[in-house]
């Protein structure tokens, strides 16, 4: 847990701007109607996913016949009502949580690192706090202590599930309208359409920040993942609780929960030079996905295996399962240290760090590049000499063994690789449009080099 320093701390100067496509602008999702269709569709999504895995055993809830929709619709809100209405327990649980946390950010100790110079500031570099991975460590030590002490049992988590999500989907929707109004009202939209239908969903704010807390770094690591991770915990200990001992497959979603909410917190000073905090807006669409749509969808695997388990699957199925998610995670923690300690070398921002787990392969001396016109340096070698997005193919992997180690008696445990892969199509074909866009020839260059 210990930080490494920072050999430079100040960036290099005549690292290119990333003004191309931070200036332009172009409707995403169907524009208005489909930023619309998202603000109605998601929560109502989440709802009745959520009554299919925690109170129907995993299988879909559907009407009886056509004439029943509106019945059926009727039946599932006023279910929804009686197990996962708002509550001061679900508040309590998820805001103390996300408050503290806020805490831990400002008075944790770790690195200052600096981002990417930003156009719509005149070339200004903002400096993070890279403190996430104590932060991470002392919630996860504070959690154990109210557990064992019986100030909290941890279990409270999944008897409250629902209630919890619904605050934290309203959160989001609070949290995504004072973003916007302030934008609006201090004239410091950025990249806006017009429509505030869209713009409040897609978002007009670049770098919302609260003192030194930058707000789309702190939601995107600092909430979900830690947030997922203490479901599974839940579960496990529920299923203690009532078995008096913990099956594998939980044992397996807790590994792989703690695996992903620990690489992204320690690794947080990679983050601030990627897409998601250089480009993307705080928007509803990052709010609600972060805050609530990870921990509260991307769960149901522990949720199902709980209802259902223990699943009783063999030894060599089990095998199998941790297989795949050591091997996915292996590569896809090493995979995404190589493009961002490259990009991290050339900013002159690298730093070394004792954070665990520290793996071979997360950094490439004298690593092969292309020189584009542009400026930056396109990393050609490491896992990218084979393929451009290992990160993401290694991603999947761990997803689909997410699903597996549930067996296949519900769609639901795989509703994070069905998801993570729609997603993912979409997002791949908008970086190669914008990287078309922004290196011209040399991306053609690129993609005959690495053409996979």
């Amino acid at each position: 847990m210990s930080e490494g320093q920072v050999t430079n701390p100040r960036p290099r100067d005549d690292v290119a701007f990333e003004d191309v496509t931070d200036s332009s602008f172009v409707y995403e999702f169907g524009g208005p109607i489909g930023a619309a269709a998202m603000m109605l569709g998601f929560p109502l999504l989440m709802a009745y996913q959520f009554l299919c895995v925690y109170d129907n055993g995993g299988h879909f809830l559907l009407p009886d016949s056509f004439s029943d929709i509106a019945a059926w619709a009727g039946r599932m809100g006023q279910r929804y009502w009686e197990i996962a209405a708002p509550s001061w327990t679900g508040a309590r649980i998820y805001l103390g949580f996300t408050f503290f946390m806020v805490g831990l950010a400002f008075v944790c100790p770790g690195p200052v690192m600096y981002g990417y110079k930003l156009p719509s500031l005149g070339g200004q570099r903002l400096a993070y706090k890279c403190n996430a991975l104590w932060s991470w460590w002392v919630a996860v030590i504070t959690a154990l202590a109210l557990h064992f002490t019986g100030l909290f049992r941890l279990t409270q988590i999944i008897d409250n599930l629902g209630p919890i999500m619904s605050v934290a989907m309203l959160w989001s929707f609070f949290l995504a309208g004072a973003v916007y109004a302030v934008t609006v009202a201090r004239n410091a939209k950025h990249r806006a359409s017009g429509n505030v239908i869209y713009d409040y969903c897609m978002g007009v704010c670049l770098n919302p920040r609260i003192g030194t807390l930058d707000m789309k770094l702190f939601t995107e690591l600092r909430v979900p993942w830690p947030m997922l991770f203490f479901i599974s915990l839940s579960c496990a200990f529920k299923q203690y609780e009532e078995l008096g001992h913990v099956a594998p497959e939980l044992v397996f979603m807790v590994l792989a929960h703690w695996l992903y909410a620990n690489a992204c917190n320690k690794g947080e000073e990679c983050v601030i030079t990627s897409w998601d905090i250089f480009y993307e807006l705080e928007s509803w669409y990052l709010l609600f996905w972060n805050l609530a749509g990870v921990p509260f969808s991307y769960c149901y695997t522990s949720i199902y295996v709980l209802k259902n388990g223990p699943m009783g699957f063999s030894v060599l199925w089990n095998i199998l399962c941790f297989t795949l998610l050591i091997v996915g995670y292996f590569f896809w923690d090493t995979g995404n240290s190589q493009r961002n300690r490259f990009r991290m070398y050339w900013n002159n921002t690298l730093i070394k760090r004792n954070a665990f787990p520290q793996l071979p392969m997360s950094f490439i001396d004298d690593a092969k590049y292309l020189q584009t016109q542009h400026g930056n340096k396109m990393l050609i070698d490491g896992w990218y000499a084979y393929v451009r997005k290992p990160h993401y193919t290694a991603d999947l992997v761990m997803s689909l063994s997410w699903g597996l180690i549930a067996g296949f008696g519900s769609f639901f445990p795989y509703f994070y690789l069905t998801f993570f892969l729609i997603v993912l199509v979409h997002r791949v074909g908008r970086d190669d449009a914008r990287c078309a866009r922004k290196y011209g020839s040399d991306w053609d260059l690129y993609m005959a080099t690495v053409p996979w």
